[in-house]
C-alpha cells in the first residue's frame, strides 16, 4: 500500500479539500440535487425510511424497478461524514431502476455525534441488511454493488476492505463498488479545518484509509473523478487506482476522469442514463 502522507501545509490542505471554497456556486448545485431528487421521489416506486440498524439515522430509501430486478445498488452520500442527507440524492435511482436495478439510498449518522469509524460500521450494516433482508422488500442482493460520492466513495471502498466475518458472512457480500470523487487516504484531513468535527488523528486516519489497507474482497472497484476537481481529488483517484491493482474493473485502464466536471456537478452524471458514470455503474452488474 502507499507510504508516507504527502507533505502539505494546512493552507494546501484547505485548498485541496475545501470543495465549497473551490466551487463558489456549490449551493446552486446542491439545490439542483434537491430538485432532481424530489422528481425521483415523486415518480418512482420507492419504499421510504426502511431501518437497517439501531442508530438514529440508520435508514434507507429503496427504489424498485417496474419489472424484474437483476441486482441492487447501494448509494452512500458525501458531505465529509458531517453533512447532507439521502433525500437530496434520490436522483441517482431512475437511470438504474429503468435498467432493472433496485437502488437503496442510505443515510448514516454524522460527525461529530459519531466517529468516522462508527459511520463505516453503519454502512456495513446497510450492506448486511440488504444482503439478508432486501429481498423481503423487493430488492435482489444476489448482485449487490455499493457506490458513493466524495466521502461516500471512501465508504464504498471501505466495504471492500471490511472484515465481513464480523457481520456473520463467510465471504464478502459485495459484488462491486464505485468511488466517485472519493477520499481514499484520510491522513491529510488531520490538518483540515473540518477535523474539528471529524476528530481524526494520524493513527485513526491511517486505519480508515482504504488506500493504505489490503482489500478483503476480490470485487472490482471503479474509480471516477471530475476533471475540474482540485488537484488533491485527482491525486486521490489515482492513488486508489494504484493501491488496489487486482480490484481494477475489466476494461478500465485508469480512473474515469469526467471532463469539465467539478465536485458538485460530477455527481449529477448519475442522473443521466447515457453518462460515463452511469455506464461504469451498470458495468459492475
Amino acid at each position: 500500500m502507499t507510504g508516507a502522507a504527502p507533505e502539505l501545509t494546512s493552507e494546501e490542505v484547505e485548498r485541496g479539500y475545501n470543495n465549497r471554497e473551490a466551487v463558489p456556486d456549490h449551493a446552486r448545485w446542491i439545490a439542483t440535487w434537491g430538485e432532481l431528487s424530489r422528481a425521483a421521489l415523486a415518480s418512482g416506486r420507492v419504499v421510504r425510511d426502511l431501518r437497517y440498524g439501531p442508530n438514529p439515522k440508520e435508514t434507507l430509501d429503496l427504489f424498485l424497478p417496474a419489472g424484474t430486478v437483476r441486482g441492487t445498488f447501494l448509494f452512500l452520500h458525501g458531505g465529509y461524514w458531517r453533512a447532507l442527507d439521502k433525500d437530496v440524492h434520490a436522483f441517482v435511482a431512475p437511470p438504474l431502476t429503468a435498467r432493472g436495478i433496485a437502488v437503496a439510498v442510505a443515510n448514516y449518522d454524522l460527525c461529530p455525534q459519531v466517529s468516522v469509524s462508527t459511520i463505516v460500521d453503519e454502512c456495513a450494516r446497510a450492506v448486511a441488511w440488504l444482503a439478508r433482508d432486501g429481498g423481503t422488500h423487493g430488492a435482489d442482493a444476489r448482485r449487490l454493488v455499493v457506490g458513493g460520492h466524495s466521502v461516500g466513495g471512501h465508504l464504498s471502498a471501505m466495504m471492500l476492505a471490511h472484515d465481513w466475518r464480523a457481520n456473520g458472512f463467510a465471504s464478502c457480500p459485495v459484488a462491486g463498488a464505485l468511488s466517485l470523487s472519493g477520499v481514499h487516504d484520510l491522513r491529510p484531513l488531520v490538518r483540515f479545518s473540518y477535523n474539528v468535527d471529524l476528530r481524526l488523528d494520524d493513527v485513526e486516519a491511517a486505519r480508515l484509509s482504504p488506500a493504505l489497507l489490503e482489500p478483503r474482497c476480490d470485487a472490482p472497484l471503479a474509480i471516477a473523478v471530475g476533471g475540474a476537481e482540485t488537484g488533491e481529488f485527482l491525486r486521490q483517484a489515482r492513488l486508489m487506482w494504484d493501491a488496489w491493482p487486482r480490484n481494477r474493473p475489466a476494461g478500465m485502464r485508469g480512473p474515469l476522469v469526467v471532463p469539465g466536471k467539478h465536485h458538485f456537478d460530477v455527481v449529477v452524471e448519475h442522473a443521466d442514463p447515457g453518462s460515463a458514470v452511469t455506464q461504469a455503474t451498470l458495468a459492475l452488474f
